[in-house]
């Protein structure tokens, strides 16, 4: 039994002293737990339907680094406290996170404002070769993907993350050295192999640093980016497409510029950004442990750098995986199309190129609305999957008057034009999308395995998307409208399902509950940091 100053002796077997975790005061410097694979697993009978395994978490399958300061039982964080916690991490994490992002997007975006800049006549690009530029990106993705989620798992995130930031904003500048559609080629599949690291880290990080309930904001603050980019983007493009003399052509000081800026920014996350909170050198001890404490309640672990081929076995197995996976080839088709040929598709309407530079931050300003309207929806009515079915339906209408309203008349290309903004409205679905994968799956080798799934149909959609659209259909482009459509039908259909296979899976854990099922009714989350997968633990329930 524990000695009343808090410490449980030794047996004489050689286990060593081990002090009880400490209340939320933090009285005690909780780097001071011995190696957790010393440590004496023994446990007093508080609760009527955990006996003497339960007690304890499962050091064997806890990671070292979260072991130091995870305590042994949940430890109450008050919401005032936790808020203060959730602001520190903002300014280190969320920062990065959006900022990195909208490098990210803004630099892809670049093919598409130097599409109507001269790239295209100044390069040579003939027949889909504009097309293939963008698919590219997506097949290094697909080829890289795999590996870049295992590497994530196991090197410092951080400074992993600075340097392919580094990376792709140099492969970035070489695309003004560019004189034919070959050079082109080998930038872009450079460009995409670099950028691959960027999402799943950041959902990788989501789970590490926030609480579930805070993830979908999060992630949306990030992804929102994409309609940032648009903004500033457009209204930069509309600045450089005004230089008409010098060296460079403009199109090749827009890709210049925005390299160097990556560079930099690339360094700047070396230095500001922590690989974890239990390494964050910014954050003070108490501060880290409450940090560690705060996302036990996830249960979907925190860091772990053991592989585990049962967690494979799990992801291949669970419906999870191929529904994650299903929506994101569903959501990315149409959108890489979209965002390749958005200001050919919006110049062909009648606009100029100036007005078309400046359209596009419109269509910024419509991407940011939905999906921060849809994260709203869906954390006020907790209904995540509903609110992506709801979304997909202007998607539908604008796609479909796409494809039938004439063009004969300025007001007829206006009307065009909101239709096509009208047509990004599925976006919200990929954005919640990705917020349910950090939510719902635990492990951290399946969480890894779910991930790479995830992008490897990501990117076989951005490769495909651009195809779609064949150079012999334009402006109107109706065979790549039509896809879209039978994408969004494919999306629907998913979505239902995906939503019935996780409520019943809720049901059925909560039946074991109310039948008096001890793993199924832990209050405690003692074993929140074990790395067990969504599907070991019973008292996990779903995000949906």
């Amino acid at each position: 039994m524990p000695e009343a100053d808090g410490t449980r002796k030794s047996d004489g077997a050689g286990a060593p002293e081990v002090r009880v975790s400490t209340p939320p005061a933090i009285t005690a410097d909780p780097t001071e737990k011995r190696d957790i694979n010393e440590v004496e697993r023994t446990a007093t009978l508080e609760d009527g339907y955990l006996d003497e395994k339960d007690k304890q978490p499962d050091y064997s399958r806890m990671d070292k680094e979260v072991g130091k300061y995870a305590s042994d039982k949940r430890v109450e964080i008050s919401e005032e406290k936790s808020n203060e916690l959730r602001r520190l991490i903002d300014r280190r994490v969320l920062v990065v996170m959006v900022c990195t992002y909208f490098l990210q997007a803004i630099d892809k975006g670049t093919m598409s404002f130097a599409s109507i800049m001269g790239i295209v006549d100044d390069t040579g690009l003939v027949g889909q070769q504009y097309s293939w530029l963008t698919s590219c990106i997506y097949i290094a993705i697909l080829i890289v993907e795999y590996p870049q989620n295992y590497i994530i798992s196991r090197v410092p995130i951080g400074k992993y993350l600075s340097f392919m930031i580094i990376g792709w904003g140099t492969v970035l500048a070489c695309h003004a050295a560019c004189k034919n559609f070959t050079g082109l080629v080998v930038v872009r599949t450079l460009l995409g192999i670099f950028e691959s690291a960027c999402q799943p880290a950041f959902l990788v990080l989501g789970a590490m640093w926030y609480r579930r309930e805070e993830q979908a904001s999060r992630v949306t603050y990030w992804y929102m980016m994409n309609g940032g980019q648009q903004i500033v983007g457009g209204l930069l493009a509309y600045c450089f497409t005004l230089i008409k003399t010098g060296p460079l052509k403009n199109w090749q000081w827009l890709f210049l510029t925005y390299g160097i800026i990556s560079v930099f920014f690339g360094f700047f996350v070396l230095w500001w950004l922590p690989d974890s909170p239990m390494r964050a050198k910014c954050f003070t001890e108490e501060q880290k442990h409450l940090m560690v404490e705060r996302v036990r309640d996830n249960q979907t672990g925190l860091q772990n750098k053991k592989w585990k081929k049962e967690h494979v076995v799990d992801a291949f197995k669970d419906p999870q995986t191929y529904g994650y996976a299903m929506i994101a080839l569903c959501t990315t088709l149409p959108t890489s199309g979209l965002g390749a040929f958005a200001n050919i598709i919006i110049k062909n309407f009648g606009f100029t190129t100036l007005q078309t530079q400046l359209l596009a931050m419109v269509l910024g300003v419509v991407i940011i609305i939905v999906l921060l309207s849809s994260v709203w929806m869906a954390n006020k009515w907790n209904q995540n999957l509903i609110v992506m079915a709801a979304w997909v339906i202007p998607s539908y209408v604008g796609t479909i008057l796409l494809m039938t309203l004439p063009d004969d008349t300025k007001a007829q290309s206006i009307g065009l034009l909101i239709c096509y903004y009208m047509t990004l409205s599925f976006w919200s679905a990929a954005t919640l999308n990705l917020t349910m994968i950090s939510r719902n799956v635990g492990g951290q080798t399946k969480k890894g395995v779910v991930i790479a799934v995830h992008f490897v149909c990501w990117s076989a959609g951005n490769t495909i998307g651009p195809q779609v659209f064949l150079s012999n259909d334009g402006p109107r482009y109706f065979t790549a409208f039509a896809t879209h459509i039978g994408c969004y039908t494919a999306l629907v259909l998913t979505i239902g399902a995906l939503r019935w296979y996780l409520a019943s899976e809720n049901k059925r854990r909560d039946a074991m509950a109310e039948a008096g099922v001890r793993e199924a009714r832990d209050e405690k989350m003692i074993h929140a940091f074990d790395d067990l997968t969504d599907r070991e633990n019973p008292n996990f329930r779903y995000v949906f």
